[in-house]
């Protein structure tokens, strides 16, 4: 009967307070509506006699001690009955005093006295408190009316129920505030959303104190958030302190001339001079800065900077050139140009030098060029063959097909013992929608591995086996449209079967072999295999004195480089590596006469590539391409003394021949 009372009076509180709307304040002194009532359900719990098991709601919980029987009298372990009731407990040694405690009820018990307190108040006891192994045991009927519950005793079975005030989660009220930095006066402020509800109710209401879109001055601010859901249950406050930095001011432009006069052809140096008070220049571009000028005149030279929050400052200058002639535009550009850019010559000029007539020796190396069809418009085999010892590959294709697709080198060991198959130095351009491109970076990459000298990559292909051997080709597709080269130097001891294989992204190569057919040729590009692939040529006359040229890829009456003839294995017939493509050249020139600038010359229209010249990687125009006769590009200049020269090339895919390496004198270097 007690707790059916207390039940009654808690419902009929909750009652009152919320027909009479009670409210509480918030952070700035308004009255919010009080919270709903809460909500109550019934907690179960099964213990048996004699037992440690219990059963709450369902779940199995084991007790400190079990359940005992003395004199008729039911005990259960203090700890662990008070637990499931959600209790917290203290003990205090002095006065030997067991308390629980909830938010509704303080229950204390003392070992020995039949005499217990609920919320202070003294409660007779049906048997006195004792301790066992440790653990205080308190009576069952005594734990049952004072924590408000009822009990039912079946056989050796005790069911204990009573009811528990089911508080509504609240939701949480949280937010970012973004960006990470803001400037008083500047900076508009975004708040994102990260409020959560573990009911999944609306939000239906909110309150802030200390938002604000544009804080109007540096310092530190204190933002607050408070979320209502649909049950009307609010959030507890959740705060975000905000630091706003001082206005970010412009950066201030400013740059500097070495000297304020300069002669025509003269370097002009610029110091950028540029601040900020933040020092976060994010951009500097300037204007007019040429490094040399070559008309007299003032020129105007204009910086303009830019902080990372996207503020500009510019600044014009005046330089100054006077009449007098340093250096002539032609002289700067053979002095000035860095290795590998592009500067300006007569086209018709350079067919005038002298061609230098040197010899080829044909050294014996072996290469597979798979470059037809060009472009690719079905899946299939692009090129087998049958091979061993050392073997360069070279690829060059444009799907064209109108899928993903990808390029496989496959292996298969037609002999009756293991092979052992390894690879090296390895270049690859591409996937990329400019076949030009592709071949430039095929080439420079090729030529870096080679100079690096790689350890090669072993693998062995047991008999009647097939496997990929160069997975780096086809680890991104070609999408349609796109372009691949591709060069890799490979090794086997037993004779293989190499299949270049094309299919569409995601299959399987090797499942899709015996499936697969050879692709015809296209009627204009090779592919083959050639058995005297690599070339040197030996310059032992001193050059550069004069304008000399040196012509690859040329196929008129006086070319000397040749090209290499094969066969196309796919076929038999006989096959012409028309532009030497995939041939590796080795010039060794031994006597280069001193202020001596070596370039290349497009002859054929668009030209690209790489070469190691003394060991040193140069690219063709860098990051451009030269594209007519009028243009060449700077691949070494020598010193003061005499000295050999050693350059190591292959002609780059996806561009046009003949080329011309020039060999001219450098003009006198002034003061």
């Amino acid at each position: 009967m007690k707790s059916m009372k207390w039940l009654l009076a808690a419902s009929f509180l909750l009652g009152s307070y919320s027909s009479a709307g009670l409210t509480g304040a918030n952070a700035e002194g308004i009255l919010a509506p009080a919270q709903p009532p809460a909500a109550t359900a019934t907690d179960r719990l099964d213990l048996t006699m004699g037992s440690a098991k219990m059963l709450h709601n369902g779940a199995v919980y084991q007790s400190a001690q079990p359940v005992a029987s003395i004199a008729g009298r039911t005990f259960l372990p203090f700890s662990s009955i008070a637990a499931r009731y959600g209790y917290k407990i203290s003990y205090d040694a002095k006065k030997k005093e067991s308390t629980a405690s909830n938010d509704r009820h303080t229950l204390v018990f003392k070992i020995g006295s039949d005499v217990a307190y609920r919320d202070g108040t003294a409660t007779k006891l049906t048997g006195a408190p004792y301790i066992s192994n440790g653990y205080l045991m308190v009576p069952l009927r005594s734990w049952g009316e004072m924590a408000d519950s009822t009990i039912a005793v079946v056989g050796k079975t005790i069911t204990l129920k009573w009811s528990s005030v089911v508080v509504p989660p609240k939701p949480t009220a949280s937010f970012d505030v973004q960006p990470a930095e803001i400037y008083a006066g500047q900076t508009v402020v975004t708040y994102v959303d990260r409020a959560t509800s573990a009911t999944g109710l609306p939000f239906v209401d909110e309150r802030w104190t200390g938002r604000m879109d544009v804080f109007p001055q540096a310092g530190t601010y204190v933002v607050t958030r408070e979320v209502e859901d649909s049950n009307g249950v609010w959030s507890d406050p959740y705060s975000v302190t905000v630091t706003v930095k001082a206005p970010n001011l412009p950066p201030v432009a400013d740059f500097a001339t070495d000297k304020p006069t300069y002669r025509i052809g003269e370097n002009v140096t610029y110091t950028d001079l540029s601040t900020d008070d933040e020092n976060a220049i994010a951009k500097s571009t300037f204007a007019g800065n040429d490094k040399a000028f070559f008309e007299p005149g003032d020129k105007s030279v204009t910086l303009t900077v830019e902080d990372s929050h996207g503020l500009t400052s510019t600044i014009t200058k005046t330089v100054t050139v006077t009449n007098e002639v340093l250096y002539t535009k032609d002289e700067y550009d053979r002095l000035f140009t860095p290795l590998g850019d592009i500067y300006s010559v007569d086209g018709a000029a350079v067919l005038n030098y002298p061609a230098y007539k040197y010899s080829i020796v044909n050294e014996a190396a072996q290469m597979v060029r798979s470059n037809s069809p060009e472009t690719l418009v079905q899946e299939g085999i692009a090129y087998h063959a049958q091979m061993t010892g050392n073997v360069r590959f070279m690829f060059h294709n444009v799907n064209n097909i109108g899928y993903p697709v990808s390029v496989h080198l496959l292996a298969t060991n037609l002999g009756s013992g293991p092979a052992k198959f390894s690879k090296s130095a390895m270049g690859m351009g591409g996937p990329t929608p400019s076949p030009e491109l592709a071949g430039k970076l095929s080439t420079s990459r090729y030529l870096t591995a080679l100079t690096a000298n790689p350890a090669p990559v072993a693998m062995t292909i047991a008999p009647g086996e097939t496997k990929e051997v160069l997975p780096e080709i086809a680890k991104v597709p070609l999408k349609a449209g796109d372009s691949l080269s591709s060069y890799a130097d490979v090794y086997s001891d037993k004779e293989l079967l190499y299949n270049i294989v094309v299919v569409a992204a995601g299959k399987d190569p090797v499942a899709e072999l015996d499936n697969l057919t050879v692709m015809p040729r296209d009627g204009i590009h090779t592919r083959g295999t050639f058995y005297s692939a690599d070339r040197s040529i030996a310059i032992d006359d001193r050059i550069g004195e004069q304008p000399r040229r040196v012509m690859f890829g040329d196929v008129g009456k006086d070319a000397f480089d040749t090209i290499l003839d094969g066969i196309d294995e796919t076929s038999g017939q006989l096959e012409y590596n028309r532009g030497n493509f995939g041939v590796l050249y080795r010039m060794h020139l031994s006597h280069v006469a001193p202020h001596t600038l070596i370039s290349l010359n497009a002859r054929g229209g668009l030209y690209t590539g790489a070469f190691l010249v003394n060991g040193q990687l140069v690219t063709v125009a860098n990051n451009q391409a030269l594209r007519s006769n009028t243009q060449a590009s700077v691949l070494y200049r020598t010193g003061d003394n005499e000295e050999p020269v050693d350059i190591v090339f292959t002609i780059a895919s996806g561009s046009n021949l003949p080329i011309a390496m020039t060999f001219t004198p450098l003009p006198p270097v002034r003061q």
